[in-house]
């Protein structure tokens, strides 16, 4: 059974900038290489952290919307844990997106 995730990571880019949309689209295709489906990603930005913890003072953080498997998360830290240009991640479950009501329109006559 496939859960809906939402993945955070902060990117190391330090020094090449301009190459962050490459490494986005990289990242995409690794989830999906690996059998999750995307349901949206979203670009937050360079962003200084609150506090310096390591050799970086700020990173691009992307937030990653996407249906897999439970067992999947596992591979997909391990995996980007060796990746030099993902600095920090984490993944959380959501809950399943529910499909809201049409509104009835009500008319007020008088």
């Amino acid at each position: 059974m496939k859960n809906r995730y939402e993945a955070l990571l902060v990117l190391n880019t330090q020094g090449k900038e301009d190459t962050v949309k490459d490494v986005v689209d990289r990242l995409e295709s690794e989830f999906q290489k690996e059998g999750a489906e995307i349901e949206q990603v979203q670009k937050m930005d360079k962003r200084p952290f609150a506090y310096v913890a390591g050799e970086l003072d700020a990173g691009h953080y992307v937030n990653f919307i996407f249906h897999a498997d439970p067992q999947l998360i596992v591979k997909l830290r391990a995996k980007f844990k060796l990746d030099p240009e993902v600095y920090r991640q984490h993944y959380q479950k959501l809950r399943e997106k529910k499909e809201q009501p049409a509104k009835k329109r009500v008319a007020a006559e008088k």
